[in-house]
């Protein structure tokens, strides 16, 4: 099945995080190409400076890097990389706002955790 765009956010930056999602997942690793500018336009139907502003955006980052003449590869390191920002998101946006809801109602850590574990549980 065909990854779908939506209006969510720029298309850039939506390949960009389906390439990352690819790299954390290990379907595509460090050392590999990843698909050109080329490829992601004809696939997507996007135009080319569309695809290829979402791989200079993984370049900027130093996700993947251009060997001249051939290709974009994943850089080494880029996989930990990408999950310790991941990391980080995770906690800005799901865990700092969860723990400051638990604060308003009094329920402490532990609580939370009970909460977790028991839902967790019952699934």
């Amino acid at each position: 099945m065909k990854p779908t765009l939506d209006e969510s956010q720029p298309i850039f930056q939506q390949i960009a995080v389906m390439i990352m999602d690819e790299i954390i997942d290990g379907r595509i690793k460090e050392g590999e190409q990843v698909p050109s500018t080329n490829e992601l336009s004809r696939f997507f139907n996007i135009n080319p400076a569309t695809a290829r502003k979402g791989l200079q955006a993984l370049v900027d980052k130093e996700i993947i890097f251009k060997q001249r003449g051939v290709g974009m590869f994943v850089s080494e390191g880029a996989k930990e990389k990408l999950i310790l920002e991941r990391k980080q998101q995770f906690y800005e946006e799901y865990v700092a706002p969860l723990l400051k809801e638990a604060n308003r109602i009094h329920l402490d850590e532990e609580m939370v955790i009970d909460l977790i574990k028991r839902k967790n549980d019952s699934n």
